[in-house]
C-alpha cells in the first residue's frame, strides 16, 4: 500500500490496480475507505486505477486537525497525490460525495485535469437538490419489488423530516439497481469502512460556495463524463442532467437499471461507458 505525505504532514494511502494510463479515483461515502469501489467493475483491465483513501479512512492516517476533514480543505490532498505521482495532468474519476471534492479541485486547478468522470455524483458543491416529486418518481420505478411498500413508506418519513433509523435502513434498496446478495454484502460493510466523525465534518460550514463553484465550472475546459443510474435515489437522473449542463464540455450517460453503485449493477455496461469516453478524448 503506497503512502505519501499531505501538505500538512498527514500520511495518506492509495491502492493500485491494473496497468496502463493512470486514473485517479476519489471515493464517496462521504469519507468511506476506497475499498468499497473494488476495481470499478473491472475497469482495472483497461486503466491503472489509483484509489485514494481520504484522510482518516482506510490506510490513511487520522489528521491532527480534524477540521481538515472539511471537503474544501481536502483539495490540497488531491494536489499532493498528483505531485507525488509526478503527473503534469491527471485523469480523475469521482464517485458520489467524492464528486464534491473533484468539483472543488477542478475550480482551483482546472489545468491539472485532463479528463473528468463523475459517477452518480453528489451535487452539494453546486447547490442542486432533488425535489420530493423527483425522488418519488425515481423510486416508483421499483414498484414491482417485494420490498417496495415498506421502502416507499420509509421514504415518505424521510421526506417529511421525521425518519427513524429504521426508516433510513428501509430505503437502502433504492440505492442499488438490484437488491441482491451482492448489494446486501456491499452495504453491510459500509459502517466499518466509513469514518463517521469525518463524514460529519465533510460538508461543514463554509465547505461549499455553490455560486462560485458553478461559475468556475462554466469555464472548465476539460471533457467531462457525468454518469447517472436510472433508478438511483441518491443521485436522481433529472438532477444529474442539471449538473452535467453546468459544464461546457460534458456528456451525460444514464445507465439503464443502474443504482448509486452502477459498476455492481452492470459491470460491463459501466466499464464500456467510461472507457469509451476516455478513448474518445485521448489527449
Amino acid at each position: 500500500m503506497p503512502l505519501f505525505s499531505a501538505h500538512d504532514g498527514t500520511s495518506l494511502a492509495y491502492h493500485e490496480y491494473g496497468s496502463g494510463s493512470p486514473l485517479i479515483c476519489l471515493p464517496g461515502g462521504p469519507m468511506r475507505a476506497s475499498a468499497y469501489l473494488g476495481e470499478l467493475g473491472g475497469l482495472s483491465a483497461k486503466r491503472r486505477l489509483i484509489m485514494m483513501d481520504l484522510r482518516g479512512t482506510g490506510g490513511s492516517a487520522t489528521p491532527e486537525d480534524t477540521g481538515s476533514y472539511r471537503c474544501d480543505r481536502q483539495v490540497d490532498d488531491v494536489e499532493a497525490l498528483r505531485e507525488h505521482l509526478g503527473l503534469e495532468r491527471m485523469d480523475l474519476v469521482a464517485h458520489s460525495a467524492g464528486a464534491n471534492l473533484a468539483a472543488l479541485y477542478a475550480t482551483r486547478s482546472p489545468e491539472r485535469i485532463g479528463r473528468l468522470v463523475l459517477v452518480t455524483p453528489s451535487t452539494k458543491a453546486v447547490g442542486l437538490t432533488p425535489t420530493a416529486e423527483i425522488q418519488r418518481a425515481v423510486t416508483r420505478l421499483r414498484a414491482a419489488e417485494p420490498w417496495y411498500p415498506a421502502a416507499s413508506a420509509a421514504l415518505e418519513a424521510v421526506i417529511a423530516g421525521d425518519a427513524t433509523d429504521e426508516d433510513w435502513e428501509a430505503i437502502t434498496p433504492f440505492f442499488y439497481g438490484r437488491w441482491d446478495a451482492v448489494a446486501q454484502a456491499h452495504q453491510a460493510v459500509e459502517d466499518e469502512q466509513r469514518n463517521g466523525e469525518a463524514a460529519a465534518a465533510f460538508a461543514g460550514k463554509s465547505a461549499f460556495d455553490p455560486d462560485a463553484t458553478r461559475s468556475a465550472l462554466a469555464g472548465f475546459p476539460a471533457p467531462v463524463l457525468v454518469l447517472a443510474g436510472e433508478v438511483d435515489l441518491g443521485a436522481a437522473p433529472q438532477v444529474i442532467a442539471e449538473y452535467a449542463a453546468l459544464f461546457p464540455n460534458a456528456e451525460l450517460v444514464v445507465q439503464p437499471g443502474g443504482g448509486h453503485f452502477p459498476w455492481l449493477d452492470d459491470a460491463e455496461g459501466f466499464v464500456t461507458a467510461v472507457e469509451a469516453f476516455l478513448t474518445r478524448h485521448t489527449a
